[in-house]
């Protein structure tokens, strides 16, 4: 195994340390907002509404839950542009995708739903840099 030089280390523990906290970040406001969805918007919203905010919570959910894996990833692997691209994309991805979904639920325009395939494009292509960087990490150890 190569070990990493002190910049390095330092780039992957900044990396590791900012998805970890973001990823916490927004795993307490989509359970925060899963619980709102449940509790408080159940009695008004039509059963479409409230399975569209679902999507949008269950969505955000899974890339939380990403980007604390990246974080796992970035601490025991060397950094690349991958895994920070695959980073930004996911965060990207929650604003656009479910950002667009919550919006709406709150009366925000309709056209506001062509963002939502933005950002379900932005976490397709977090999920290729996540792999593109799996793929090349195994090539530096």
């Amino acid at each position: 195994m190569i070990e990493p030089d002190a910049t390095t280390s330092r780039i992957a523990s900044r990396l590791a340390a900012r998805c970890l906290f973001t990823g916490a970040v927004l795993m307490l406001l989509a359970v925060m907002l899963g619980a709102f969805g449940a509790h408080v918007l159940q009695a008004q919203l039509t059963p479409k509404q409230l399975a569209s905010f679902q999507t949008g919570v269950t969505y955000h959910v899974y890339h939380a839950l990403a980007l604390v894996l990246l974080g796992i990833v970035a601490h025991v692997t060397p950094p690349t542009r991958w895994l920070r691209a695959a980073a930004v994309l996911m965060l990207f991805g929650i604003a656009c995708f479910s950002g667009s979904i919550y919006a709406m639920t709150f009366g925000a325009p309709r056209w506001l739903g062509m963002v939502a395939p933005v950002g379900g494009v932005s976490f397709m292509l977090g999920w290729i840099a996540l792999a593109l960087h799996a793929r090349g990490a195994g090539d530096r150890r």
